[in-house]
C-alpha cells in the first residue's frame, strides 16, 4: 500500500467497529435473545468472516504523515462520546425505563463492557501512546472502565520491559490465564504506581506533585462513579464496575495473548537484549484487524510503538512468530488453560528452537530464576 492508497475509501473499512453501536442499542432496547449478539458477533461472526476473507499483507508506506491519516485518526477521536453515551445511557435506560430481570441486566452489561473492552480498550491504547488531547481521550478511555493506570504501566513498564520478569503482563510459559488474570490485578496498579514514583524522583519530584497521573486517574475514574451514582444510585454503580471488569477481562485476554510465554535473551548483569519482532505474536487476518485496528500487527508497535494504526507493518514467519488466528478465538481458547497449552506451548518450543538455538536450558527463564533488572522499581 503506497501513501496515495491511503484516502478516504480506505479508511471505511475499519470503522467496522461502530457496528458494534446499533447492536448495542437493540440490546438495550428489547432486553430478549438479542443480548447475546454482541458477544457472539466477535467470538463467532468475525472469526468466520476472518476465515472467508483471508490475510492482509500488504504495507502501507511507514513515513505517511498524520496530515494524511485524518479519517484513520477520526474514527479513534469520536469513540469516546460513542462509548460515554452507549455506558451511561444504557444505565440510565436500565434503571428509568426498562423492567428487565437481574439477568438480564447484567446480560446486557456484559455486552456492554465486551465492547468498552473490545474496541475502547483498544483505541485508548492507540490514543495514548500519542500526545495533547489523544493521550486526553486515552485516559478518558480507560477511566470509563476503571482501568486508568493501565496507560502508566503499559508506557513506562511493558514496553521497556516486555518478555522479561519485570513485565507483568508478559504470559509466562506453562502459565494459564486463571492464574495469570489475578496476578496482573494484583501487581499491576502497584507496578504502575512505582513507575511513576521512579520517573518522578529523576526530575526530583516527590510523589505527591502535581505532575503525577495518578492524581487525574482517580479524578476521572470517581467522577464516573458518581455519575453513575447519580443516574441510577447503587444500581447504576454495580451496573457500572461490572462492564469495567467485563472490558478489563477482555483487555488481559489479550494481553495473554499477545507475548504468551516469548522472553527477551538474559545477557547478564539483569540485562537483556533490545526488543526485536520476534517477542511478539503477529496476526495479518484482515477482519479482525479492522476490528482491532491493527493491534494485532503487534510486533511493529513493539519496535515503532508511536506509529498509527493504519502504517504498522506485517512480518513473516522468519521474524515474528505467527498467530493461527486473530485474537478472538485465541482469547476464547486461553480461557480453557490445558486446550491453551496442547495448542501453544508447542509453539513456544518451536520459537525457541528457531531464535534462540543456541540457549539449551530454558530453565533460569522460568518466572522469577532469572536475576532482576538492575535499577527496576
Amino acid at each position: 500500500m503506497t501513501r496515495s492508497d491511503l484516502h478516504l475509501p480506505a479508511a471505511w473499512p475499519f470503522w467496522l467497529t461502530l457496528t458494534f453501536v446499533p447492536l448495542v442499542a437493540v440490546a438495550v432496547m428489547r432486553g430478549d435473545w438479542t443480548i447475546w449478539l454482541i458477544p457472539a458477533y466477535g467470538w463467532l461472526v468475525i472469526p468466520v468472516l476472518d476465515l472467508i476473507v483471508g490475510k492482509y499483507r500488504r504495507n502501507a508506506d511507514p513515513q505517511t504523515p498524520d496530515s494524511d491519516l485524518y479519517w484513520f485518526r477520526l474514527l479513534t477521536w469520536i469513540w469516546f462520546p460513542i462509548s460515554f453515551c452507549l455506558v451511561f445511557g444504557t444505565i440510565w435506560y436500565l434503571d428509568a425505563q426498562a423492567d428487565y430481570s437481574t439477568g438480564v441486566l447484567l446480560a446486557v452489561m456484559f455486552g456492554i463492557g465486551v465492547t468498552t473492552g473490545t474496541v475502547g480498550i483498544v483505541y485508548a491504547h492507540e490514543l495514548f501512546h500519542k500526545s495533547g488531547f489523544e493521550r486526553h481521550l486515552g485516559d478518558l478511555l480507560l477511566a470509563l472502565v476503571l482501568y486508568s493506570h493501565f496507560r502508566t504501566e503499559h508506557l513506562l513498564v511493558h514496553h521497556p520491559w516486555v518478555g522479561t520478569p519485570r513485565d507483568t503482563v508478559t504470559a509466562r510459559y506453562n502459565e494459564g490465564f486463571l492464574r495469570y488474570f489475578p496476578r496482573v490485578l494484583w501487581q499491576g496498579p502497584g507496578s504502575a504506581w512505582r513507575a511513576e514514583r521512579a520517573k518522578l524522583a529523576r526530575a526530583g519530584l516527590p510523589v505527591w506533585h502535581r505532575r503525577n497521573p495518578f492524581w487525574k486517574y482517580t479524578a476521572l475514574q470517581g467522577g464516573f462513579l458518581i455519575l453513575a451514582y447519580l443516574l441510577a444510585g447503587w444500581t447504576g454503580v454495580g451496573l457500572f464496575v461490572f462492564q469495567a471488569f467485563i472490558a478489563i477481562w477482555q483487555l488481559e485476554l489479550t494481553n495473554y495473548v499477545e507475548h504468551y510465554g516469548l522472553t527477551r535473551k538474559h545477557l547478564g548483569d539483569g540485562k537483556y537484549e533490545p526488543v526485536k519482532p520476534h517477542h511478539s505474536w503477529d496476526s495479518t487476518h484482515a477482519v479482525s484487524n479492522l476490528l482491532l485496528i491493527n493491534l494485532q500487527r503487534h510486533a511493529d508497535h513493539h519496535i515503532h510503538p508511536m506509529r498509527r494504526y493504519p502504517l504498522l507493518q506485517s512480518f513473516g514467519p522468519d521474524a515474528a512468530p505467527q498467530l493461527p488466528t486473530g485474537y478472538p478465538p485465541l482469547t476464547a481458547l486461553a480461557m480453557i488453560p490445558p486446550l491453551w497449552r496442547r495448542r501453544f506451548n508447542p509453539r513456544v518450543r518451536a520459537w525457541r528452537k528457531q531464535f534462540y538455538p543456541e540457549i539449551t536450558d530454558w530453565t533460569p527463564y522460568k518466572q522469577g530464576t532469572l536475576p532482576p533488572p538492575k535499577g527496576s522499581t
